[in-house]
């Protein structure tokens, strides 16, 4: 097929974020855990009537407008049976980014995400806080925009307000001791409004850490990396370095943050959680 436009896939897929953000919401507390079966843990086998009605809302619109990608979505439901195995663009789709702890357990803001990659790097991005009303959105080298409520987008550029930090559910607590010795609050969040973090009004940074020998941050946990580096963020992986664009090259933390010093106070974080 064709290469897909990442500015006509941001528009085209925008009204999908917003209606999947929108089910999401009206179903929050009224829904039970089904858990997938075969999944290492609870938090992966977590699955709602919520994360199968917001992935069709989204993949229905997908598939009208762009039949021929390849779909990574989260749950299997009849939509994404549609799709071919094979294309040169690849959509990953994360219905509810942190079913259980987030959506479930309402432990902090939880997200819906939508990825168009090309030759294994993300060229656009859709990533909604439902909780928040906020919808973000980008394509590679053509900014990041955030639209509040039902408001239009504008332009966003990351900003060092307020003293939140979002981190992962289970960061270790040397790490928080350490944000906290600093004068930040770390507040739990999903991995997608995690990576999206300094453009959060009240949230100057985000912490991910993954646990666990050969695990690391996901293809769906990396969507709104480009958001953030598109709205001026700085952002690393474990070691210090940019955090790569390849979605296969590995990585099991993500930092993202507006400047310099909060980065450094990041990394001092993680060296703690170590």
């Amino acid at each position: 097929m064709s290469r897909v436009s990442p500015a006509d896939f941001e528009r085209a897929l925008a009204p999908a974020l917003r209606q999947a953000a929108s089910i999401a919401r009206a179903l929050e507390g009224s829904v039970a855990n089904r858990p997938k079966r075969g999944e290492a843990t609870p938090v992966k086998a977590a699955l709602t009537v919520a994360d199968t009605a917001c992935q069709e809302a989204i993949l229905v619109r997908l598939f009208e407008r762009f039949p021929d990608v390849r779909v990574e979505a989260e749950e299997n439901t009849i939509t994404a049976r549609r799709f071919p195995t094979e294309s040169d663009a690849l959509v990953v789709v994360d219905p509810i980014d942190g079913t259980l702890r987030f959506y479930l357990e309402g432990n902090g803001p939880y997200a819906v995400m939508i990825g168009l990659a090309h030759a294994g790097e993300y060229e656009a991005a859709l990533v909604a806080l439902p909780g928040e009303g906020l919808f973000y959105s980008a394509t590679r080298g053509g900014g990041a925009r955030v639209a509040v409520g039902d408001a239009s987008s504008r332009e966003v550029r990351v900003a060092a307000s307020g003293e939140r930090i979002f981190v992962s559910h289970d960061l270790p607590e040397a790490a928080r001791a350490s944000l906290r010795a600093r004068g930040f609050e770390p507040v739990p969040a999903s991995g997608g409004a995690i990576a999206v973090a300094p453009l959060v009004p009240g949230v100057r940074a985000g912490l991910r850490w993954v646990r666990g020998k050969g695990v690391g941050v996901s293809i769906r946990g990396r969507i709104g990396v480009l958001i953030a580096e598109e709205a001026g963020a700085l952002v690393c992986n474990e070691n210090g370095d940019h955090f790569p664009r390849g979605l296969d090259e590995p990585a099991t933390a993500l930092l993202v943050a507006a400047g310099a010093e909060d980065l450094r106070a990041l990394q001092d974080a993680l060296a703690a959680a170590s």
